[in-house]
């Protein structure tokens, strides 16, 4: 039980070497952390909405993404400033239209896991 903290170390367990293996699971509280925040972004339902049709629709307008989840565009908007600082999505301007895509990387892989399990 060499990777149980000092705090830790007089609790009892029935396993030691499995303790370590879902130590070393966990990982690091900063780790830990940073996926609960994207993990966050995923439960809201607008949120989620707006993630899938750019996941599957490629780079649109905001007005076209209020049309396709049903909300409105200051709600899509607001949703979409959170994603984009969050580095999520990306906006490219086109003359006075947006369009926003989703970035490659650990929210997009999941959300490809996700949609290609439920075929």
């Amino acid at each position: 039980m060499h990777l149980v903290p000092a705090e830790r170390a007089g609790q009892r367990t029935i396993d030691g070497h499995r303790v370590c293996d879902a130590i070393v699971a966990v990982g690091e509280p900063e780790r830990v952390r940073a996926w609960a925040e994207r993990f966050s972004l995923l439960s809201d339902p607008g949120r989620l909405s707006l993630l899938l049709a750019l996941h599957e629709a490629g780079p649109i307008a905001v007005s076209d993404l209020a049309v396709a989840t049903g909300m409105r565009d200051t709600a899509v908007s607001q949703a979409l400033r959170l994603l984009r600082t969050a580095g999520i999505v990306h906006g490219e301007k086109d003359g006075r239209i947006v369009r926003y895509r989703l970035v490659e990387g650990p929210m997009a892989a999941l959300l490809e896991h996700c949609v290609s399990r439920e075929a």
